[in-house]
């Protein structure tokens, strides 16, 4: 039995070695990659600080990224983009835009990378604290997809909450208006 268990944990590096050095990503992109035809409207993806909490919402799974925060950011807005069926809601820290060089070295060149990131995005300002209570809603019930980086500077999480790609807030608010009232 003893083998068997040694023979299965070599097999299980010398595969995750081969994949490393076919240039295979095992990490965060994989698990976006195999998890975005599955997500749909009221599911999150999430790109977070290090020190974000791990959260034990049974909705809500962590993976790591060992890239920067800003990479990671950019390979799901286009991952999102070539995903048909869903677009993206984003969110941000409303605090981001107040916090000061002096007390968070490095955070201007943060915002601007991130401002680059999203233009034509319009994302939504909110408190973090009301932003974590639409997650934690969400992981109630959907799934939730949180990415944890290494970046050590508050307040930096990009919040992206999907919707139907091909069905928009305006069609569906016309098919309500159309629809019959009452019971």
């Amino acid at each position: 039995m003893k083998r068997i268990l040694l023979l299965l944990a070599l097999v299980t590096v010398l595969c995750a070695d081969r994949a490393a050095a076919d240039g295979v990503d095992t990490g965060w992109r994989s698990v976006l990659h195999r998890e975005l035809p599955l997500l749909g409207h009221r599911n999150w993806i999430v790109i977070v600080d290090s020190a974000y909490p791990l959260q034990n919402s049974s909705g809500i799974e962590t993976v790591l990224a060992d890239e920067s925060q800003l990479d990671v950011v950019k390979g799901v807005l286009d991952a999102l983009k070539d995903a048909k069926h869903v677009r993206g809601n984003i969110f941000l820290d409303a605090e981001l835009p107040y916090i000061p060089e002096a007390s968070a070295k490095g955070i201007g060149a943060y915002r601007t990378g991130l401002d680059e990131l999203l233009k034509g995005q319009n994302p939504v300002s909110l408190p973090h604290e009301q932003i974590i209570k639409k997650l934690e809603e969400a992981g109630n019930s959907f799934h939730v997809l949180l990415i944890k980086t290494g970046l050590t500077l508050p307040y930096t999480s990009v919040f992206i909450q999907l919707d139907c790609g091909y069905w928009s807030a305006n069609a569906e608010r016309a098919l309500r208006e159309a629809m019959p009232k009452g019971p």
